[in-house]
Formats: C-alpha cells, structure tokens, sequence
C-alpha cells in the first residue's frame, strides 16, 4: 500500500465521526455542491480526436479499424470508448478533494451480474481497466452522463431523462449516507445479491420489464465454462481447439509468420501461466494446478478495450467436459493517471486487480496479474487474468423501458456508492452531500452538458472516418 494510502487511513482513524462529518460539511463552502453543474469546454480543451489517436500507438493496428466503427455507431457507443477524454474534461470540473478508489469508467454498461465464489449471483461494477485513486465526483458525472446519453439513444423525452438521471445521483447519494452511519465491516460485507435486487426493484418494474430481469438472471446463469466450451471450441482432428472466428476470435498460431514454431507459442503462454500463477494466493495455485493448458487465442472485446490485447486461454481438468476459461487482457496506465498521477504499482495488471478487489465486494477466485515479454514482438507488457465467463450477465440498455431505465441506474448508484465506501471517507463525503438534493441536480445539469458536447465529438468522429483521417471497420 502506498504511503498516501497509508496516510489517508490513518487520518481517518484519527479523527472522530463527528470531525469527518465536520470536514465534509466545511467543503461546501469551498466547493460548493452546485457547482458540480458546470461544464464549459473553453479554448484550452484538448482535442478528443487527438487523445483517442495518443492511444492508438500501444494497440494492435490491424484491429483500430473496428475500435472505431465500433465508436462511430452512435454517442452512446462513443461515450464508452472515450474515457479518456472526458478524464481530460473532468480534470478541469469541481473536485471537494475527497479521494476513493475510482473506477475511472464508471458508465452504466460496465455494471452486471456474476457469481461470487460461493455460487450466488451478484450485481456489481465488472470493469476496472481504468480504476485508480481519484476524486470520488468523477465516477458519479461519468455514470450519470452515461445515464442521459442511453436516453437519448433510447429515444426518452428530455424530462424523462431528467428524472432518470436525478434518481441515478440520489440513489448514490443516499446510499452513501446509509454507508456512514454502518460500521467498516457492514460496508465491507454488503453486496448486492441478484435475489435481493429482484425483491426490490420488481415492484418499480411494468410486466415487461419485470419478465426481461429474470430472464437475465436466468440466462447469466447459463454463461458458465461448459456455454463456453460449446460456443468457443470443438473437435479438430480428434483434438479439442478453439474455433476462429477472425478477426474477433483468432487462435495464436494464426497470429504469427507461417512457419513459426507454433509448439514455442504454445510453451510461452504456459510460462505465462507460471508467471501469473504466482500472483494467486496459494490455495487458488493448488485449483489451478488441476488444469492443462490447451490452447489460446486472441479475442476483441468491448469498445474502449479494442486494440488492446486480450487472449481467451482454453484450459481442461478431468476431461474434455471440464474446462476453465480463463481471459488474460493487456493493461496499461489509467486514463486518469495523466490527471491525479501515476499508480502506485508498476505493473499495471496488478493496479486492476487492486482496485477490483478494493471496490468489488466478492471478486473472481482467479483475478491475477503477470508481466510477460512476448515471443511475438520482444515487447514488455502487463495483464491481468481472470475467468472468461463465470455466470457473466449484462443488462439489454438499448430495450429498457423509462422505468426499467430508472430503477437500473438507482442500483448502479447504490452500486458505486458502496464501491466508493470501502476506501473513500464515507462520513466526509455524505456530509458534504447532504440530505437535500442540490448535489443531484447540479450533476444533472453537467450531465445534459456533457451529453451535449458528446454529441459532437460523435460527430467528428464520424466525420473524420469520412475525410479519411480514420480509418473505421463497420458491423465488427
């Protein structure tokens, strides 16, 4: 743990509630909490374009193409991909200076279920490619924007949206209040378990809405390793290999010059596995140890993430019904580095697993990290390992009904309020909130203003990809 980690602890432990209730109030008079609503891009604003293309360099050119399409599909398929230059945004926006381990892409499509390693189905945050220390407001602006962004994708009225994204806030908003007033190990232990969000969001939801939750609970429950198997691989002379499916899904031996050694891609990625294998505690090393490495592939996934490389490793226990997939996804530094500082890890894989484990209340038994140099290009890089599928579940945004729409962003409030919790001064930060609503809607105002200026960024984006300047792979 860093020293500034250390330090913030301690000074907590020092001070009583009542002073840390007494600190978060008094930061109202220095940032006062309506004026989270400004947004003015000004002259100085840096190029959004320019930023995306500053990352381009670390990733595998042949698949840019399809991280733009991707983007260019609508502002909310932007949005995702453009974390960090509304990092760049959010550095010049009010800040109370009240620091948590940020998510750092807090947007609603990167909330879902999966199963706890006690085989319950949970509700949390899954995406922590960009988390970091940081101020705990750049989450909440970054969610509620992408709340009134799905709106307007979805087509909602104005004042719809309005009271979507209001509802967002407060439930962050409450939700940390409720937390200051738990004991450290009540907040440590609470999650939101699927049965729990179902009893109390059902009665918020119409019959359509309500018939659509428990299908996703149900069908998350089918994305195991045994769905996997069927979807990813099958029988190729007599062996048991990965299927391509290029340019999304392409085994290693394809990535390479023909006639490279493929038995030498093979062996690499087994001391991959050695590698990231010391990064488990050791009980998990001994589960580990029960599987045979198969084979791998490199997969593209999400948005933002495209580029990057990420490797499906198909792994066999006792016989070919017995698979664990295991997903190993390159990491780099977070956007926000650039504008709170550097980790504290230098290895970047480990600066994920960190803050995964810090903001998640259960985590997957396999989350590691390793720094590998590759075969391929004699470049050092880090990544980070977890399951591929694990009772992995997303919510269907583009079909969400207002309501369902509402009662989502409610729970993906409450969600990273207790994410937010577990490291930030939860007294501090629910009193400066306060139990009146001028936090939520000055943070709705900011999130129209945002919303709008992401419009026409998508815009140029667009036109860009017209003019040549990028180049865009569409329906990939």
């Amino acid at each position: 743990m860093s020293r500034a980690r250390v330090g913030a602890a301690r000074e907590r432990a020092r001070l009583s509630r009542e002073e840390r209730a007494d600190r978060g109030k008094a930061l109202r008079a220095v940032v006062p909490r309506a004026s989270h609503a400004e947004f003015e891009p000004g002259s100085g604003r840096s190029d959004p374009l320019t930023l995306l293309e500053s990352q381009d360099e670390a990733r595998v050119p042949e698949l840019l193409p399809i991280r733009y399409g991707r983007m260019a599909v609508s502002p909310f398929t932007y949005f995702r991909g453009a974390a960090l230059s509304m990092a760049s945004d959010l550095a010049r926006t009010a800040n109370s200076g009240l620091t948590v381990q940020c998510c750092g892409d807090a947007h609603l499509a990167n909330f879902g279920m999966f199963a706890s390693p006690e085989r319950r189905l949970v509700f949390d945050i899954n995406d922590f490619d960009e988390t970091l220390p940081g101020p705990w407001e750049w989450d909440v602006k970054r969610l509620a924007t992408s709340m009134e962004i799905a709106g307007r994708n979805n087509g909602y009225p104005g004042s719809v949206r309005r009271k979507i994204v209001i509802a967002t806030v407060a439930a962050y908003r409450n939700a940390m209040r409720e937390f200051a007033d738990r004991t450290v190990l009540e907040v440590w232990y609470a999650h939101g378990a699927a049965e729990v969000v179902r009893q109390q969001f059902d009665p918020k939801l119409d019959e359509t809405s309500r018939k659509r939750l428990n299908r996703s609970i149900s069908k998350a429950q089918t994305k195991d390793h045994l769905g996997a198997l069927s979807r990813f691989a099958g029988i190729e002379n007599g062996e048991l290999k990965i299927i391509a499916d290029p340019p999304l899904i392409v085994p290693a031996g394809q990535l390479t010059a023909p006639g490279t050694d493929t038995a030498e891609i093979a062996n690499e990625m087994r001391g991959i596995l050695r590698a990231y294998r010391r990064s488990l505690e050791p009980e998990r090393r001994v589960l580990l140890d029960r599987y045979r490495f198969v084979e791998h592939a490199r997969k593209v996934v999400g948005v933002g993430s495209v580029g990057t490389r990420s490797w499906m490793v198909l792994m066999i226990g006792d016989g070919t019904n017995d698979p664990l997939f295991l997903q190993a996804k390159e990491a780099g530094p977070s956007v926000l580095e650039e504008f709170v500082g550097r980790s504290e890890f230098d290895n970047a894989g480990r600066r994920v697993v960190v803050g995964q484990r810090l903001m998640q209340a259960v985590s997957d038994i396999f989350l590691g990290w390793v720094r590998v140099k590759s075969a391929m290009d004699g470049r050092t890089r880090d990544f980070y390992v977890r399951q591929l599928r694990d009772w992995k579940g997303s919510a269907a945004i583009e079909t969400m009904s207002p309501a369902a729409m509402r009662a989502y962003g409610e729970l993906c409030g409450w969600t990273l309020a207790r994410a937010h919790a577990r490291s930030g001064d939860r007294i501090a930060i629910a009193a400066y909130l306060g139990s009146g609503d001028t936090f939520d809607y000055a943070v709705r105002e900011f999130a129209n203003a945002y919303a709008d200026q992401n419009d026409r960024d998508h815009a140029a984006l667009v036109e860009a990809i017209k003019r040549g300047r990028i180049r865009a792979t569409a329906g990939v």
